[in-house]
């Protein structure tokens, strides 16, 4: 008995010793994480409902801030403007990476070098494009605006200029600097595509075009979901490209959700109404992401 007892003993030090040092494996990410983003996370719910200036003390403000939000012309205008943004964004970037990651999946002349060139504005200093991109953008003696009227467009957009034009010219530049990014997630995609899949196909008579639709489009399916879900939330949470482009202006024709949970944080002091802000970008976050991972499993099991 006494044997059996210390056997008891002895199992159960040793499964706490062998558990101990898996936390302490843990512990340094989890501290990580519980400093930088568990503690800031339930901050920013507290500061939801309060008034706050930075400054002064805190009183209790319930769900007044959501109501001054909700009432606040610029924020609906950010919103919109933010769905619009992300809606183009996405789209265009995913079909440019994708025709892009084909194109240079082929056994062509100088392809990494194409590849080095597409991917470095992702890697390129922001400061950088902001200040090019307003150069090729000005609307007077800008090169593209030039390039317009020697085309025959006599009145080229404003671009960054222009409250009606802005966006776009944002949406461009968001679309130029990251495509080469998502190509290269869809490189690693095709390049995991069995080829004798498109041999068998070929020997059947399947055209360059069917052969894409059947045998391409499905085999990335992971990858253009993978890339859905994360050129969606970059979108939302889209702020140091505005920012060096137009800071929000001209007005607030460019002033999405990040730049407007900005401004009331750094400009107005308004802790209260940045941090509910910041929790209905969240929670719209949450649910487009919801619903794109529901969408994909039924996509999954339609194909």
């Amino acid at each position: 008995m006494a044997q059996t007892e210390t056997a008891t003993r002895k199992a159960g030090s040793l499964k706490f010793r062998k558990a101990l040092i898996g936390y302490s494996f843990i512990a340094p990410n989890f501290i990580g994480f519980a400093i930088f983003i568990l503690i800031p996370v339930i901050f920013t719910i507290v500061l939801s409902v309060m008034d706050w200036d930075g400054f002064n003390a805190m009183t209790f403000a319930g769900i007044d801030n959501f109501r001054q939000i909700f009432r606040d012309r610029v924020f609906r205008s950010a919103f919109w403007k933010t769905l619009l943004y992300v809606v183009f964004t996405v789209a265009l970037t995913l079909l440019a990476s994708l025709g892009l990651a084909c194109a240079l999946n082929k056994n062509i002349k100088g392809r990494n070098a194409f590849r080095s060139a597409i991917f470095f504005p992702y890697v390129a200093s922001m400061i950088a494009i902001g200040a090019v991109w307003k150069q090729l953008f000005e609307a007077n003696y800008g090169p593209i605006n030039n390039f317009l009227r020697s085309i025959g467009i006599a009145n080229p957009p404003g671009w960054f200029a222009s409250t009606d034009w802005a966006i776009w010219g944002v949406i461009i530049v968001s679309i130029w600097k990251y495509m080469g990014y998502y190509m290269l997630i869809y490189l690693a995609g095709l390049q995991d595509i069995p080829v004798q899949l498109y041999e068998a196909a070929t020997l059947d008579g399947a055209s360059g075009w069917q052969r894409f639709m059947k045998i391409t489009l499905p085999m990335l399916t992971p990858s253009t979901f993978f890339v859905f879900i994360m050129l969606t939330i970059n979108s939302f949470k889209s702020f140091d490209l505005i920012y060096a482009l137009t800071q929000g202006g001209p007005g607030t024709s460019t002033t999405l959700l990040a730049n407007y949970i900005y401004n009331q944080t750094f400009v107005y002091w308004d802790y209260g109404k940045s941090a509910a802000a910041s929790i209905i970008l969240f929670v719209i976050v949450l649910a487009v992401t919801i619903v794109q991972f529901r969408g994909e499993k039924k996509f999954t099991d339609y194909l």
